[in-house]
């Protein structure tokens, strides 16, 4: 109790061109995965039953399948999955049963086998249906450039990572050009 006081935290970053911290979209005044960066939010009962029609699996594997079958843009938390799997054990839908290790496997019973052939799109399906090709890319490219990102800051020397810097400043700053340009509206008129 006496204590030294906590140091103060570190300052925000200055107000980014979308009125919150200079992150971008998704990071504004509200938080991360607020606004327009958000992830999708699907129907995780339905995706559940969905997955089990194919196999049991345990709760970690559906979240990673779900994950994989909507591109990345959907992909449930733990505290999502996990009691949704607890309510369908509950509503008789769904069994446990030891998996390798301390796993737990979930299955159908023939009640949920019913109950997931009343879907006709799987969850994933529709979150993914609306989805901008170019986003879908956008995202794979940034995956690549972090990768190679942690390769230089990883084993590079201090020569390349100064360049790196660069580099990654450079294409920051091209990025906020291109979205500072102003795009043709499309007209209605056919």
């Amino acid at each position: 109790m006496g204590g030294p006081p906590f140091p103060p935290g570190p300052p925000f970053p200055p107000e980014g061109p979308f009125g919150g911290p200079g992150f971008g979209p998704g990071f504004g005044r509200r938080g991360r995965g607020h606004g327009r960066g958000r992830r999708q939010r699907g129907d995780v009962r339905a995706a559940i039953l969905a997955l089990l029609t194919e196999r049991p699996m345990h709760g970690y594997e559906m979240i990673q399948e779900i994950g994989e079958r909507s591109g990345g843009f959907w992909k449930p938390s733990p505290g999502s999955v996990y009691p949704t799997l607890q309510m369908l054990a509950d509503e008789g839908l769904i069994v446990t049963e030891e998996g390798a290790g301390s796993k737990r496997l979930f299955q159908l019973t023939e009640d949920g086998r019913t109950e997931a052939a009343k879907q006709e799109i799987p969850p994933w399906e529709q979150i993914t249906a609306d989805v901008d090709p170019n986003e879908v890319n956008l995202r794979t490219s940034i995956g690549a450039l972090m990768g190679a990102t942690h390769q230089v800051s990883s084993i590079g020397s201090s020569d390349q990572k100064e360049r790196a810097v660069e580099v990654l400043n450079n294409a920051r700053r091209e990025l906020y050009t291109i979205l500072s340009e102003i795009e043709p509206t499309q007209s209605t008129e056919d």
